[in-house]
């Protein structure tokens, strides 16, 4: 199978939404790239290339909601792999385990279904956006909780100069594209 290159042109349909969720905040909006079939796959096809090429060999892929809902369910699908959604306090139905960690101004959390990683399972942790990496780190204890191993966190973006790579030193980290 030939290996997509994601285009600049691709990556130029992220837009920048100033203010957005709150004054200060620039907003990474992926949603014009995600409704471009081709970028979409592209963007997949070489998620799964960096997989391949750093021998992360996942059994299944676990994302917190919801961006990355969309990129982890593609490439377990690319993969041939299970997909484990990681979620908000309060939105599954079934018996959880819950981590919580510090926000700037508060404290959030993530569950998982307690049954839903079986201990010795490698799973690979995907998200659209790596920041502060405070929700990765949490999804990645979420994991080990169940004696399972963390391959990897596999992003699209990365906001260079917020230290998130520093705070997810414990595993090998990738993203396709840095930005400032």
């Amino acid at each position: 199978m030939t290996t997509t290159v994601l285009l600049p042109s691709c990556f130029a349909l992220i837009r920048d939404i100033p203010d957005f969720p709150k004054p200060g905040i620039v907003f990474k909006d992926i949603t014009p790239l995600l409704a471009d079939g081709c970028c979409f796959q592209a963007m997949i096809e070489q998620l799964a290339a960096v997989c391949e090429r750093e021998r992360l060999n996942p059994d299944l892929i676990a994302c917190p909601e919801a961006r990355g809902f969309i990129l982890g369910a593609a490439l377990a699908f690319r993969l041939g792999i299970g997909f484990v959604p990681i979620r908000k306090p309060n939105k599954l139905p079934h018996d959880k385990a819950r981590v919580e960690y510090a926000l700037e101004y508060g404290v959030d959390a993530v569950e998982m279904h307690r049954d839903a990683i079986a201990p010795g399972r490698r799973v690979l942790l995907v998200d659209d956006l790596l920041a502060t990496g405070g929700t990765m780190a949490a999804c990645a204890q979420l994991v080990e909780t169940h004696a399972a191993q963390v391959v990897g966190c596999l992003f699209l973006l990365e906001l260079a100069g917020l230290s998130g790579r520093e705070r997810l030193a414990a595993y090998p980290t990738h993203a396709l594209l840095s930005v400032v």
